[in-house]
């Protein structure tokens, strides 16, 4: 199948804006790395503009990457855990949602009788991938019991080097290591991904590790899939590099090929993204297939954190229950990400009720797993465009710090004190107060700080449905702090038309970080609250509920009371 764009009324607002890029010449502007498209300053511009030529960069690195997975897979590795946050861990997660792991050599899975013995059963003999993104306790104690640390590599992912989540996580499996395996032996077990001369790079040198990857220092976070950041978790894991680049050149090829707007495919995406939002559309609504629902997630971290600015944003809307069609606003936009060898059947025909309806929609399809490649390119060539559109810096991360520093000011507040500040409890009653005095355009932004469970998660989809039903706006759900390197910044630098629900829980069950001054809990919570105030200070629309006993019946009972 072939990308459909079916605008309906809104035809002519994207045509206008074809127009006008492609008279301006911003595609061969941005082919060429001119700043001013975005700023009259280069800063955080000139030095973020190395993904543009990632899949042709990484075409001969791919090779030695392949080489250095197949050995660790002989030397018994069976588990992959990639510790990050944010754009760190979203691409290799996406990789492995999409094309997942592939099964370990023949000769190898011959020859070494141990290592068989000890794949993990979810995977046959292929090896398991996973990331660590979350400081709660209880997440921590889950991934640490679904692996076997000895035959585990683990990957600090930081391009800063200084990530406070990565440092926590790594002192806690380098501590079970040092134990089981000694300090000698235990190094072996990790991977650094940083850029040059950062704390991690010197940690990797001192702690032993097999090897620290140093990638391009122009390539930011969120833009880093392509990089090292996403290659060498794949290829541990055994995904075949080369043909997961093979489509994601293409689709550079493509993008910087001198034409019309209308015939590039990031361009046309990244002028219809921007044209419609600036019409009121700013409820970006990403439809995936099973299979594709990781990208969606990583198109989710993209847009906000890089279009959610300065008052303005594109909202990203991941994994929303279904509605129909006459529920649905004038601020919708919708992408259909068709896999199309994936179970469509569902997709294809809320799609078709949603053109019927009138309301503009996007089919981008991934004829196999591996175009997974190119949709990374796609979406990062067309925010660049929305960005200049929306006159907003797409590269820079400005409201993410302010989370941060109150995270850091509730943190030595517990030094002194011995405790954390108590956080407020509101009742069911406020969120239906804000819900009920809600305007059009608004959206519920869940912000959940409890432990992903396949309960939580139906809890909170049973919330976003009656939410969706009853008030007619569009929702969104992310864990934390996952989402802080996320959604956060669009919560805080984005339009004020959200309103946002924290959700927290006490610790079942708490989890030291060796040598630190505070635990995993008080960590998480920590940021919980910082992030809260950091909200609130700005004036947002906030609810916060402490959730007493069984989470998931909780949210259940708040949906209800809707």
């Amino acid at each position: 199948m072939t990308d459909l764009y079916h605008l309906g009324g809104c035809q002519p607002l994207a045509a206008a804006m074809y127009a006008r890029l492609d008279a301006a010449a911003v595609p061969a502007r941005l082919n060429k790395g001119d700043y001013t498209l975005w700023s009259d300053r280069p800063d955080e511009i000139s030095d973020r503009l190395g993904w543009l030529t990632l899949p042709a960069d990484m075409l001969a690195p791919a090779a030695e990457l392949q080489q250095f997975g197949k050995a660790a897979r002989q030397a018994g590795c069976r588990y992959v855990v990639v510790l990050g946050m944010g754009g760190s861990s979203l691409g290799p997660d996406v990789i492995a949602r999409t094309v997942g792991a592939a099964p370990l050599d023949d000769a190898n899975a011959a020859g070494n009788a141990n290592a068989a013995a000890n794949a993990n059963a979810d995977t046959g003999a292929g090896v398991r991938l996973l990331a660590l993104d979350s400081t709660l306790p209880q997440w921590v104690t889950n991934t640490t019991n679904d692996i076997d640390p000895a035959h585990t590599v683990f990957i600090v992912s930081s391009k800063s080097g200084s990530t406070t989540e990565s440092s926590a996580f790594y002192t806690h499996f380098r501590s079970l290591l040092d134990a089981s395996a000694g300090k000698t032996a235990a190094g072996d077990h990790f991977i650094a991904i940083t850029d040059a001369g950062t704390a991690l790079d010197d940690l990797a040198q001192a702690d032993g590790f097999r090897r620290a990857f140093l990638n391009d220092p122009n390539i930011g976070g969120r833009y880093s899939a392509l990089s090292h950041f996403g290659l060498v978790p794949a290829a541990l894991a055994g995904v075949d590099l080369p043909r997961l680049l093979a489509p994601a050149l293409r689709m550079q090829q493509r993008c910087l090929t001198a034409g019309p707007v209308k015939d590039n495919p990031g361009a046309r995406l990244g002028a219809v993204i921007g044209a419609l939002t600036q019409a009121g559309r700013d409820k970006l609504t990403l439809l995936t297939t099973p299979r594709a629902t990781g990208l969606g997630m990583w198109v989710e971290q993209l847009l906000a954190e890089s279009a959610g600015k300065s008052g303005v944003g594109v909202i990203p809307v991941v994994n929303e229950p279904p509605l129909p069609p006459d529920r649905y606003g004038n601020d919708r936009l919708f992408v259909h990400l068709r896999l199309d060898d994936d179970d469509n059947a569902a997709a294809d025909a809320a799609v078709s009720d949603l053109c019927n309806a009138g309301q503009p929609v996007i089919r981008l399809s991934l004829p196999d797993a591996y175009a997974v490649g190119a949709e990374f390119y796609r979406w990062e060539y067309a925010i660049a465009v929305a960005g200049h559109i929306l006159g907003i810096h797409p590269f820079d991360q400005p409201d993410v710090q302010s989370a941060k520093d109150r995270t850091l000011a509730v943190l030595t507040d517990y030094q002194r004190d011995g405790q954390l500040p108590r956080a407020r409890s509101d009742g069911f009653s406020r969120l239906r107060n804000l819900l009920d005095n809600g305007s059009a355009g608004d959206y519920l932004a869940i912000m959940a700080y409890l432990t992903d469970t396949p309960a939580i998660d139906a809890a909170v989809q049973d919330l976003r449905q009656r939410v969706g039903a009853a008030y007619g706006i569009a929702t969104t759900a992310g864990y934390g702090p996952r989402y802080l390197h996320s959604t956060g910044q669009l919560h805080k630098g984005g339009p004020a038309s959200g309103i946002y629900l924290q959700l927290t829980q006490q610790h079942a069950a708490d989890l030291d970080i060796p040598g630190w001054p505070f635990s995993f809990g008080v960590l998480a919570d920590a940021q919980a609250l910082g992030d809260l105030q950091a909200l609130d200070e700005l004036g947002r629309r906030t609810v916060s509920l402490r959730l007493e006993g069984d989470a998931a019946a909780a949210i259940r009972r708040l949906a209800a009371s809707l």
